[in-house]
């Protein structure tokens, strides 16, 4: 069984501090509480601390809540909540009511802690890859100010906007990636299949060969019979990209040139910028301090470039200086538009409101942005397979129609 330290007051009030070995933090207080003491602190064993639950590798895939469930179970704590259920039988009842396995767990866990004493906001705080430290503070935040239902109705409205942010994105890139591969898969069934059969006929034909017509058989040898080094390279590539990627310089070298790509940057700019003043304005608005949202700001950011001003711009607060102040000196990352209404929102006292304009105004231009990056990417689609389709062409029948034309002279 596990031990769990424990901390108590004896009715003289007298600190005592031991270890209690138990099937649960539940028993552990129900003992405590028979002998008469005031329970302070119970800790559970490190082991398995701060880690979601293990399931069996066989049962663990599609079990653990993503961060859809995540939203449902936000939403539906808040209503359960609102309709004046205590805590611990809201948790029961959305228990049941949870569709995967490892939202059940993690349910019943909670509850359980609960039972025990120990905050929403602590106990959830254990499962990380589940609630991440956004939805910790928030939580936070709304058992301090007792307004825990509007906090989960803000975090369940967060969570779908930027569900929605990340599905315009996905959506964006699906069309032209499955046509890419499409083009890839008939153009290499081309070069290995069709091109060495015309290849043996021009050869058994005889005569010079145009150069067109020898680098597509050399392209077509090269594919079918040493296509080892492609995939070897693509995959070197992609993992030598991702290794440099994990280091600081890699993160800042990519990073800093996808805000820059000349077609994708322009929609990466901008919906770092609706994520960011959606996630800052949302803290802002549950009484998270300004120094300790800044900071989950940053860690939510999602491009390394975005999280170096964000922490420049939480140490010039620590320092006294405004927000807008740091904003307005890395314009190519937050546009003088972000920068001069943030700084009228310090002038009015209503930052949280002006960052709800900017989200809502960028969340706008990341729909267009994903409009266009479809608009560009369709035409420099077409004018590639039409390229790789006529260079094939002419690859194949120019050698024919000059055998045609001697054989009719």
């Amino acid at each position: 069984m596990p031990v769990y330290e424990y901390k108590v007051r004896d009715k003289s009030g007298s600190l005592l501090a031991a270890t209690m070995e138990a099937e649960s933090q539940r028993d552990v207080a129900a003992v405590l509480r028979e002998k008469g003491y005031f329970i302070t602190e119970i800790k559970a064993p490190k082991e398995g601390m701060n880690q979601d639950i293990k399931l069996p590798k066989w049962l663990d895939v599609g079990s653990q809540p993503n961060t859809r469930d995540v939203t449902i179970f936000s939403r539906q704590f808040a209503t359960v909540i609102s309709a004046g259920l205590p805590v611990v039988q809201s948790l029961a009842i959305l228990q049941k009511q949870a569709d995967k396995q490892g939202m059940k767990d993690i349910l019943k866990n909670v509850r359980e802690d609960i039972e025990t004493g120990i905050p929403l906001s602590e106990s959830l705080g254990k499962y990380p890859k589940t609630f991440n430290k956004l939805y910790i503070y928030l939580v936070k935040a709304g058992e301090v100010s007792g307004n825990l239902d509007g906090i989960l109705d803000r975090i369940a409205a967060f969570l779908e906007k930027q569900q929605a942010l990340k599905g315009k994105i996905k959506t964006a890139l699906t069309y032209p990636t499955v046509v890419m591969f499409i083009a890839l898969s008939v153009t290499w069934f081309l070069l290995t299949g069709v091109v060495p059969q015309f290849a043996g006929i021009l050869n058994q034909l005889g005569g010079e060969l145009p150069l067109i017509t020898r680098m597509l058989m050399a392209i077509s040898d090269f594919l079918k019979y040493q296509w080892y080094i492609i995939i070897g390279g693509a995959a070197a590539a992609f993992f030598g990209l991702g290794a440099f990627y994990k280091t600081d310089k890699g993160k800042h070298v990519i990073d800093g040139l996808l805000l820059r790509a000349p077609v994708i940057g322009n929609l990466v700019k901008k919906s770092a910028i609706a994520s960011f003043s959606n996630t800052f304005g949302l803290l802002l608005r549950s009484g998270v301090n300004i120094i300790e949202s800044l900071d989950i700001t940053k860690g939510t950011a999602g491009n390394v470039i975005v999280e170096d001003v964000l922490e420049e711009t939480k140490e010039a607060v620590q320092k006294g200086e405004q927000i807008s102040t740091t904003l307005m000196k890395h314009p190519d990352v937050f546009p003088p538009l972000v920068s001069s209404m943030v700084a009228i929102g310090e002038e009015t006292g209503a930052v949280d409101s002006m960052l709800e304009k900017i989200a809502s105004f960028y969340e706008r231009e990341v729909d267009e942005a994903v409009d266009g990056l479809t608009a560009a990417l369709e035409p420099m689609l077409i004018v590639f397979l039409g390229g790789v389709v006529g260079f094939i062409v002419a690859g194949m029948f120019l050698p024919m129609f000059s055998i045609i034309g001697q054989l009719s002279g």
